[in-house]
């Protein structure tokens, strides 16, 4: 059978746990936070303490970060509107990690909502 990209996502949105932003603003300093964007995106601004992750190499790099080395920690996920983030969500679950919790309405609902952003610091090579 063949499945949209959104079937996908609402398949996915079933099997995991979504957080409205004001719970993900009170998980922040308590859980490793993962952004699943693009770099470009990322740098645009994130939320404060996020680690970046793009979607399409997340089950490849999530091994590499130290602060997810913890398959029992507390792990919030976000992407732009929360359709990458809930397909990571469950790769993540498929692969050990047992507390992944994902943003609902993603980065544009944080924004829109008014809540704190960070941006990367910029290298200046002079």
């Amino acid at each position: 059978m063949v499945v949209t990209p959104h079937e996908l996502v609402v398949e996915a949105k079933s099997q995991i746990t979504e957080v409205a932003c004001g719970a993900a603003q009170s998980l922040l300093g308590k859980c490793v936070v993962l952004d699943v964007r693009e770099y470009d995106e990322y740098a645009a601004g994130h939320l404060p303490g996020a680690i970046n992750i793009p979607r399409g190499i997340l089950e490849f790099k999530i091994g590499m970060v130290p602060e997810a080395a913890n398959k029992q920690a507390q792990l919030l996920i976000y992407c732009r509107t929360s359709g990458r983030a809930a397909l990571s969500a469950v790769q993540l679950q498929r692969l050990g990690y047992a507390a992944v919790v994902s943003m609902a309405g993603g980065f544009e609902q944080w924004h829109t909502e008014g809540r704190p952003t960070e941006k990367p610091e910029q290298v200046n090579f002079e």
